[in-house]
């Protein structure tokens, strides 16, 4: 617990953390495997974009595509460290790969919620775990960082450049940040592939990046474990936010659901103030 705290702190303060050597190497190796197998069976190639990337292949839905990635959003370390900086209604907003190739020039410095109409600084909205699948080192376009920046009261200027420092990490291992934070991808000058997972959560509250909902088959997502299934938005945020007929969407997948409607909630409240107010009447 110690040093969850540590690192949510260390997000707070300097934006970011970093969970060195979390994922084995025989899960490394298989999700990379996952992907490479994805690009070949179903022709996934790089974007069409600069921002994007065009050495950069990025699938989106991941979910929708391999059984291997459920384990991805689920990681209990990083789930928690995501849930203390947002709350555990928390959502999955996106989840892709971020594959780049030999030749990827440096991504333009930006934040995550710069689309997002709120005055920075801002409480956090959204917090991104980024999977490195390979080494992540200077050559091979490392993610660029500006540490502190997401407590600055503005955005970065598109396409200007700013000093940024790497973030150098083994494979294995999740960088966490603050979505404000200033970030970009690096440029890859080597000869190689930087692999890597970008598991995006955000606040309970807030719209997707993905519409997961309507992305991912029905029938997938009633495999999903519950907590994957409530990540996907299969929930109701504070028993209010996100209902169908006021039911939860958890009982689309056929659960129960864990908690009652707050409108529900209002009134068996009222029914025990009112039994706790009969119990302390002075007797007649």
């Amino acid at each position: 617990m110690a040093d969850e705290i540590n690192h949510v702190e260390a997000v707070r303060t300097q934006g970011y953390t970093v969970l060195k050597g979390l994922i084995d190497p025989g899960t490394v190796q298989q999700l990379r495997a996952a992907l490479q197998r994805l690009e070949t069976e179903k022709g996934f190639g790089f974007a069409t974009t600069r921002f994007e990337g065009l050495n950069t292949v990025r699938i989106n839905n991941l979910l929708a595509h391999d059984e291997l990635f459920w384990q991805v959003p689920l990681q209990p370390d990083v789930l928690a460290i995501a849930q203390h900086l947002l709350d555990r209604e928390l959502l999955l907003s996106s989840f892709c790969s971020l594959t780049l190739g030999p030749g990827q020039q440096a991504q333009p410095m930006h934040e995550d919620t710069q689309q997002i109409p709120l005055p920075r600084p801002h409480p956090t909205l959204s917090v991104n775990a980024i999977w490195a699948l390979s080494d992540f080192t200077e050559e091979n376009g490392a993610t660029q960082i500006v540490p502190g920046s997401h407590l600055l009261d503005h955005a970065p200027e598109y396409g200007r450049h700013y000093p940024s420092e790497p973030v150098i990490v083994p494979a294995g291992s999740v960088v966490i940040f603050d979505s404000a934070l200033w970030h970009a991808g690096g440029q890859n000058r080597s000869q190689q592939r930087r692999w890597a997972l970008s598991c995006y959560y955000c606040a309970g509250w807030m719209r997707q990046q993905e519409n997961l909902q309507l992305g991912i088959p029905r029938e997938t997502a009633q495999r999903f474990p519950r907590r994957l299934q409530e990540l996907c938005g299969y929930s109701v945020y504070r028993g209010q936010w996100g209902h169908i007929d006021n039911h939860d969407p958890i009982e689309l997948l056929g659960q129960e659901r864990a908690r009652p409607m707050v409108w529900e909630a209002s009134d068996r409240r009222a029914e025990r103030m009112a039994e706790q107010a009969s119990d302390h009447r002075p007797a007649p």
